[in-house]
């Protein structure tokens, strides 16, 4: 796994895990900024990482991100929305 990163140029997060061969394969979440507020538009997993809980990796370190930056989220990502919904722990980090 690699280091959870905000590619700020891009708007987007990302960060790589191993897929099951050992090749690093990324997951990524597009955003846009309104008010300070990260709108989660998009998650994708590549496909060799798809069914292995990479993508909910991902979300728990975008989260935690989130929380230490002092960042706001806004899931509109159907993905997003759901894992939120399955975390309450991360509320904090939502935006009202």
């Amino acid at each position: 796994m690699t280091e959870f990163r905000d590619v700020r140029d891009e708007h987007r997060f990302e960060q790589g895990f191993a897929d099951p061969t050992g090749e690093t394969r990324r997951v990524f979440a597009d955003y846009a900024v309104r008010d300070g507020t990260r709108v989660i538009l998009h998650v994708e997993a590549d496909p060799a990482l798809r069914g292995g809980g990479a993508a909910g990796r991902f979300m728990q370190a975008l989260a935690s991100h989130a929380r230490q930056e002092g960042l706001k989220l806004q899931p509109r990502c159907s993905y997003a929305v759901m894992w939120h919904r399955r975390h309450p722990e991360y509320d904090d980090v939502l935006a009202d």
